[in-house]
């Protein structure tokens, strides 16, 4: 079932790169006593996912913050390896955590995988953004297939 606005965000956790390598980060370390804007994207690299749902989020970051979002998150079935290359090509700095979800686990775990397998992509995450206080979903915005529309960073900023 797919998580909605009100509901409890999945436990789970999620790679990320440290200055010792790799790391893993708990949604408890991540949404817990925050306000985290979780977007999510079908994969690193990709066109709309490079060219305009990351950037977004990037060159908003601070007019987010200014709002009370604490954490502004990035996640993709990726490794870690590719989350850092990928968030380093973008210039993400400090402004966007960029967490793996490897395996899928927690798009599985949000209800919100997708069968990227026509594509060449296998199971994936799908396009969206939550906004998530002390670890409870607020705004689910999911996209349908080949959107981009209510997922990004003007949506969100007007939802929060």
């Amino acid at each position: 079932m797919t998580i909605q606005a009100g509901e409890k965000m999945p436990e789970g956790s999620f790679g990320i790169m440290t200055e010792n390598g790799p790391g893993a980060m708990s949604t408890d370390e991540l949404f817990s006593g925050k306000k985290v804007v979780l977007v999510s994207v079908p994969g690193a690299f990709t066109p709309t996912c490079s060219m305009q749902h990351l950037p977004g989020f990037v060159e908003q970051a601070e007019a987010l913050k200014a709002e009370g979002v604490d954490t502004i998150a990035c996640t993709a079935v990726n490794d870690v390896f590719v989350m850092d290359a990928w968030g380093k090509d973008r210039g993400v700095g400090d402004s966007v955590l960029m967490l793996a979800d490897g395996n899928g686990d927690y798009a599985r775990a949000l209800g919100l995988e997708m069968d990227g397998t026509g594509f060449g992509m296998g199971m994936r995450g799908q396009r969206f953004a939550i906004v998530v206080e002390d670890g409870t979903a607020t705004h689910v915005a999911v996209e349908a297939a080949g959107q981009f529309e209510v997922s990004k960073v003007e949506a969100i900023m007007q939802a929060i």
